[in-house]
Parts: structure tokens; C-alpha cells; sequence
């Protein structure tokens, strides 16, 4: 059980209405004026700003004008891009439009094990040797790479930095550096080509690629999680409508190997089922081919690098579950006192973590003891770690305060990574411990659930519904809408799906109210599905009485609209 938290403390018994609601439900995203309310419930693309996101708009006309140079001299230039699903679409963004531009590019993704994360000494020798590079434009990575960026100087190699993640207090001499947090790399990637291109191609073309990016960027956005507000809200809104209607090839390809029928893409399948598979590639293998498969213009080779996806994709999933399973033991052995305490930092390591894989297994580890987690995957002489926060509780500079025991960190306040020399540890695994014991409060650690108000039956409709829907796509920064309702009476339980994991209810209001459960039939009754809370059916038999919290639901049953609760939290009351 959750505790609440109440975006709209609701006074008084008087009802609400639909707009009423949805007015609240807006103001609970921070939108207040009717222009604000206005242009998030119309999201036009024209109406795209990106301004007052911190970019410095003179870099990119430093970039340009290095770019137009490179091309004209056909100077070598090499894309580095990230591996995850964030900097291979990024990567994919910026390849294409330097490619459609004469310019003699290739990307670049490094090996996760071999090379690490961002700028190394081994991929910018690399680069040096095989293509006598002059250029270098990092994607999702960079602005922390302060040696590396020097070392590719004394090479010859000029260095673009576009990255997005948190600026350090000094940032490398490279000849522009392209930054803000307010995007993913995959949509500040598109921002600079969309500047790119209006400088070095016709207008018509330049919006054709703009438009034909947005795919590639809405999946950027929803993989790294980035708030939905603003542009970014703009660009997944759009980019959702582009997937669903792509030209490209690859990402066809890619949807159709898992079964997902094009059109009905949304946050959902972005972000549990493409993403992972773009993700899985550079976890335990290599990632460039998912960017070829982004990329891609023949068919055949689409359908074998999508499978390819596909299997890597099962490895991963049967990885995780076995290092995941590992840990838990460890966690329970270390972590947890006698009488069930948990200790305020998870930290655990071992050399058969694998590094692609530890990431993931924090953030498990996070949902199921809710605290902050650092996994480290042990090697010989240098070891890399994963850790993954609690809201309130920013992992990266806590991890910064110990600057001088690492080799390189970077990320987020709710995630980040580092590598380390493997003898420093053990003082890293103390520091750490020490300082989240001093600095992170217990009210940090108690699941929190926010609901935006407090709903009674009769409020409910499909009409209510409808208008929910308008509000998509729901995600970081703009959540589904969430409600509660209490005094509620159970009518009848049921288990269902296999072993029966899920609950089925029928509910009606214990002391008044009417609930629009479908379209033209009124009573007092509603159903309701609680997915995964098949353990509580003990505690929520007949004449039961509970509080709920919850989302609103469209059920399709033998072709009749049903609209149900979704369960997400239940207080038994007697």
C-alpha cells in the first residue's frame, strides 16, 4: 500500500463536471492560462518552439559553418553515437541528413565492453586509423569527455558535441558544443539538423526532413524518458502519428517482428517493446546494427536485422532475470536486517554482473525495495556501475561527491554510470553508504502515489473517458490521469488470466452514486481489473468496503465499449 498524494484537495460535496475535471487535471500538469490549456490539448506541429531550452543557438551556427566546411574539403566525418535506443536514433537523425548532403560520414557506435561509454582514446584512434578522420560529432554523449575531447585534438580531430545530459562545471574545448536537458539527444539531434538543413538545402526539403525524422525522435524521447511537456510533447505526438504511418523500411521491419500491428502504436509499445529492442543490442552485443536497420533502404536486410533484434532481445530478457535473481539473493543476505529493516543504499557487485545488463537490474531492484541502487558489474583492473534513485534523491551528484575515485560518471538525477579502478570500491561502496545515510530522508522511502483528485461514481461517464483520451499521450511529465474513489463496496471477486495473477471486480458505491459503464446502460454497478493483484483475493471478497485508486479503462468485449476501473492501489477498510 501506497501513500497518497492529492494534486486537488477536493472541499465540499458539490459535483463536478467533465470539464470541470479535465480544467483540474490541467492545472494539476501546471497549465494554468486558457493559451497553455489550449495549445497542450492542440499540439501542432507549427506550433513547435525551441526556444528558452538553454541551447545556444551561436554553437550551432559554429557547427555549421564546421560541417559546410568538412563537406566542401570532403574532410572524414564520423557520427559517434551512443548505444541505447536514444543515441542510435539520434545517431540515425544526424547520419541521414550529413549523408543526404554530399557528405563523406559514416556513424560510429562504440563497443560497450571494449570501449565503455562515450569518447575513448581506443575509438578516436580507431577512427584516426581507418577513416584518417577530421570530425568527430558526438550524439548522446561528450559533455563530460573533457580528456578525450583533448586527446582527439592532438590527433587532428575536431570534436561537436550534442548531448543532453547534466553540464559539468567545466566543459571540453571542442569546436561547438550543442547542449540542453530539456531534450532527448534523438530530438536535439533533430533540432540541429532541422537548422542544418535550413541553412545547406531548399525549404521544401528541409521540412521533409523534418517531418520524416520525427519518428525516430518521439522514440528517442519516450526510451530516455523525458518529460512530455513543450516540444517534447509536440514531437511524440506527431512522431506517434509518423510510426503508425512510417515510410522508413527498417522501423517497419522492426514492428512487425514483434507481433505489434502498425496504427496502434503508442507510448506503451514504443517504450516496452521497440525500445527494448534497439536497447538490447548495444547491452550484449554491438549496436550499430540496430542503426542500420533505422537507416536501411532494402527490404530483405530490414527483415533479417529486425529478427536479429528480435532474438538478441530474448537474450537479454533471459540475462536480466538471471543477474536480477542473483542480486536479490545478495540484497536479502546484506541489505535487510533480522526484523526486515532495509538498509537506506543498495550496493552490490560481482564480476559475473554483466555490464550491459546491470542497468536494468537496478531499476528492478528500485521498484521492488524502493531505494537507491548502485550495481556494479567487478573487472579486473576496472569495474562499471549502474545506479538508479528514488525521487528526491539526485544519484549523480552524490556519486560526483566522489569524483576522485572514479574514472568517468555521468547521467541524470534519477539515474546514472560510472567506471572506476576496481581497487577503489570498497571506499566508493563506504562513501556512498555514508553520505545517503546523512542526506536521504526516510520520507524518501515510502512509496508515494499521486493522484490528481477524488472522484465519486456518479462523476464517472464515458463522456468523462472520451475526454481523458484527449489529454494522450500520457507518459513522464504528462501521467494518465489517476483517481480515487472511497467508501467503495465489493459485489463480487474473481480471479483471472493465468494462475490467476489479476483480479475481476464489480463494485457499486456503499452509500450512493451511479457509475456509466457503458454507453447506454446506467446502474449502480462497475467493473473493475486489478492486473497482478491476484494475492488479495482473500482480503476483497463480497460486501467488502474499500478505498480505490485507480485509472479510467475501455474494455471491448464481444464488440460493446466497457468502461472499467484499473487498479493501481486498494485500502481495505473492513
Amino acid at each position: 500500500m501506497k501513500k497518497w498524494i492529492y494534486l486537488f484537495k477536493r472541499t465540499g460535496g458539490n459535483k463536478l463536471h467533465d470539464d470541470e475535471i479535465i480544467d483540474i487535471i490541467l492545472e494539476n500538469r501546471g497549465l494554468v492560462n486558457k493559451e497553455e490549456k489550449k495549445g497542450f490539448l492542440e499540439p501542432e506541429l507549427q506550433d513547435i518552439d525551441f526556444k528558452n531550452l538553454g541551447i545556444d543557438y551561436k554553437e550551432i551556427e559554429k557547427a555549421i559553418g564546421r560541417i559546410k566546411k568538412a563537406i566542401s574539403q570532403k574532410e572524414s566525418i564520423i557520427v559517434y553515437t551512443d548505444y541505447d535506443a536514444d543515441g542510435v536514433c539520434g545517431g540515425a537523425i544526424v547520419w541521414e541528413a550529413l549523408y543526404s548532403l554530399g557528405a563523406s560520414v559514416l556513424p560510429y557506435i562504440p563497443d560497450r565492453v571494449k570501449e565503455g561509454y562515450g569518447l575513448s582514446k581506443f575509438g578516436i584512434e580507431s577512427v584516426k586509423k581507418k577513416f584518417n578522420t577530421d570530425l568527430i560529432i558526438t550524439v548522446d554523449h561528450g559533455i563530460t569527455a573533457n580528456d578525450k575531447v583533448n586527446y582527439a585534438n592532438k590527433l587532428g580531430i575536431e570534436t561537436i558535441i550534442l548531448d543532453h545530459h547534466s553540464k559539468p562545471k567545466k566543459v571540453p574545448r571542442a569546436t561547438a558544443i550543442i547542449h540542453t536537458t530539456q531534450l532527448s539527444a534523438g530530438a536535439l539531434s533533430l533540432v540541429f539538423v532541422d537548422h542544418l538543413l535550413n541553412k545547406l538545402k531548399a525549404k521544401k526539403e528541409k521540412y521533409h526532413y523534418f517531418k520524416k525524422n520525427l519518428d525516430l525522435a518521439a522514440i528517442s524521447t519516450i526510451a530516455d524518458m523525458i518529460p512530455l511537456k513543450g516540444p517534447n510533447r509536440i514531437i511524440v505526438k506527431h512522431g506517434l502519428d509518423r510510426i503508425n504511418n512510417t515510410s522508413r523500411i527498417g522501423l517497419t521491419a522492426l514492428i512487425g517482428s514483434t507481433g505489434l500491428m502498425q496504427r496502434n502504436i503508442g507510448i506503451y509499445e514504443v517504450g516496452h517493446v521497440l525500445a527494448p529492442r534497439i536497447n538490447a543490442m548495444g547491452r550484449i552485443t554491438h549496436a550499430i546494427d540496430a542503426l542500420r536497420l533505422l537507416c536501411t533502404k532494402d527490404t530483405n536486410r530490414a527483415k533479417c536485422l529486425a529478427d536479429k533484434l528480435r532474438d538478441v532481445n530474448k537474450q537479454r530478457q533471459l540475462l536480466t532475470d538471471d543477474i536480477y535473481n542473483e542480486a536479490i539473493k545478495e540484497v536479502r543476505e546484506l541489505f535487510i536486517s533480522s526484523n526486515g529493516k532495509i538498509d537506506k543504499l543498495i550496493f552490490i557487485s560481482s564480476k559475473t554482473y554483466n555490464e550491459g545488463i546491470i542497468g536494468l537490474v537496478a531499476g528492478k531492484l528500485v521498484d521492488a525495495f524502493y531505494r537507491p541502487v548502485v550495481v556494479v558489474s567487478v573487472g579486473e583492473e576496472y569495474s562499471k556501475g549502474s545506479a538508479r534513485s528514488v525521487v528526491g534523491f539526485n544519484i549523480i551528484e552524490t556519486i560526483r561527491k566522489s569524483s576522485y575515485l572514479l574514472e568517468d560518471a555521468g547521467g541524470h538525477p534519477m539515474a546514472a554510470g560510472f567506471s572506476i579502478k576496481t581497487k577503489n570500491l570498497k571506499e566508493l561502496k563506504n562513501r556512498l553508504i555514508n553520505l545517503t545515510n546523512k542526506e536521504l530522508t526516510d520520507e524518501y522511502l515510502t512509496k508515494t502515489l499521486t493522484v490528481d483528485l477524488e472522484l465519486n461514481i456518479d462523476e464517472i461517464s464515458q463522456i468523462l473517458y472520451r475526454k481523458i483520451t484527449k489529454l494522450e499521450p500520457f507518459g513522464i511529465g504528462n501521467p494518465i490521469p489517476v483517481f480515487s474513489s472511497k467508501n467503495i463496496k465489493i459485489i463480487s471477486t474473481r480471479k483471472v488470466g493465468k494462475d490467476g495473477k489479476h483480479l475481476k471486480l464489480s463494485l457499486v458505491q456503499a452509500d450512493k452514486g451511479q457509475i456509466y459503464n457503458q454507453i447506454g446502460r446506467n446502474d449502480h454497478i462497475v467493473d473493475a481489473i486489478g492486473f497482478g493483484m491476484g494475492d488479495l483475493y482473500d482480503k476483497m471478497l463480497s460486501n467488502q468496503i474499500v478505498d480505490l485508486a485507480y485509472t479510467l479503462n475501455e474494455n471491448i468485449w464481444n464488440n460493446r465499449k466497457i468502461l472499467q476501473l484499473k487498479l493501481i492501489d486498494v485500502k481495505i477498510l473492513t
